[in-house]
């Protein structure tokens, strides 16, 4: 296949845990796709490339120019710095922010593929809607298809591995320090993680855990919103967990009428979503690593109210995005911005 024939694509955070997922699957995906890697910053810096260490040349108006689009898995600084890029060039590359960074950007598309969404066309900054979110509208929107919903809550756990490589380390240092009886590391979450669940981090902490579970509402409005079918928004709480990886959702629906737990469950499975029965395992957020799409299981009707049932959903929060943008860049083969 000769170079002009291939999809140019470049990757802001190729050394992050999502880059690193977000790569790989773009890859496997497409023939066509050629990646430049870029830091998480869009800055020049050392990084590793098929176990070398290499250098990675700074984003710049230059080496966007012949891009078909931008991937962003760093942080807000390099997601800021591409945006800058992009906008001055027009609608040329598209951009794919995948980290919510420029969700408040007035120009961005929150999108979720895992709903059917995937069309790239009129927008230029698509932002990947938080996997949480996407998949809480998803689960609604298969019940709202067979019954009338009234009113749902959520509890929605937080893995690690939202706060990246420095969330996993840090957390599995402050495991082996407590049971050496050495002191914690705080950087990340400012807070004992270990053995502990988290309403909020400490005050030192740079991200603020309130604030991550309103992009989360923010998206889930915004997707509900799409649905041809009225949906109510459901009442939500993010709990910071001491867990690697994978989200776990433990959301509760109310309907206009009697609930019934098998008809729920054949209402939810579909090539989305796999649903477990009771005489199967339930889902895990271990068990979800590598999947694609939603588990859904350990779905009971409330004893204390026969309209409403309790549905255990687990998802990989890394794959979940990093196919999504995936789905974005299938629709770009052959085309060009």
């Amino acid at each position: 296949m000769g170079e002009s024939q291939r999809l140019k694509l470049a990757l802001v955070g190729a050394e992050t845990l999502l880059g690193k997922d977000l790569r790989e699957i773009v890859e496997a995906r497409s023939a066509k796709a050629a990646i430049t890697t870029f830091a998480a910053s869009g800055e020049g810096n050392f990084g590793e490339e098929e176990g070398e260490a290499v250098y990675l040349e700074p984003l710049s108006a230059e080496t966007i120019a012949d891009t078909s689009a931008v991937l962003i898995a760093g942080n807000a600084d390099g997601a800021k710095k591409a945006y800058t890029l992009v906008k001055a060039t027009g609608k040329h590359p598209l951009l794919i922010d995948c980290t919510g960074h420029l969700g408040s950007e007035p120009e961005a598309k929150i999108m979720a593929p895992l709903l059917g969404q995937v069309s790239a066309e009129q927008k230029w900054l698509l932002v990947i809607g938080h996997p949480a979110a996407t998949a809480l509208a998803a689960v609604l929107e298969k019940l709202a298809n067979s019954a009338s919903i009234r009113q749902a809550i959520a509890h929605v756990f937080e893995p690690a591995s939202e706060r990246g490589q420095r969330g996993l380390s840090e957390l599995h240092q402050q495991t082996t320090a407590l049971l050496s009886f050495k002191s914690l590391d705080r950087a990340v979450f400012d807070a004992q993680l270990s053995f502990n669940l988290l309403a909020q981090y400490g005050e030192e902490a740079p991200l603020n855990l309130l604030s991550v579970e309103q992009r989360i509402e923010r998206d889930l409005a915004t997707i509900l919103a799409w649905q041809s079918t009225a949906l109510p928004m459901p009442s939500l709480r993010l709990i910071q967990v001491p867990v690697f990886h994978g989200y776990s959702i433990s959301l509760w629906v109310e309907f206009a009428g009697n609930a019934d737990a098998a008809g729920i469950a054949q209402a939810l499975a579909s090539p989305q979503i796999e649903v477990r029965a009771q005489s199967e395992e339930p889902p895990t957020g271990v068990g979800v690593t590598g999947q694609s799409g939603l588990i859904a299981g350990d779905i009971r009707v409330d004893v204390n109210n026969p309209r409403a049932v309790w549905i255990w959903i687990v998802a990989d929060n890394l794959r979940m995005v990093a196919e999504a943008a995936a789905e974005i860049v299938d629709t770009l083969e052959g085309l060009r911005l």
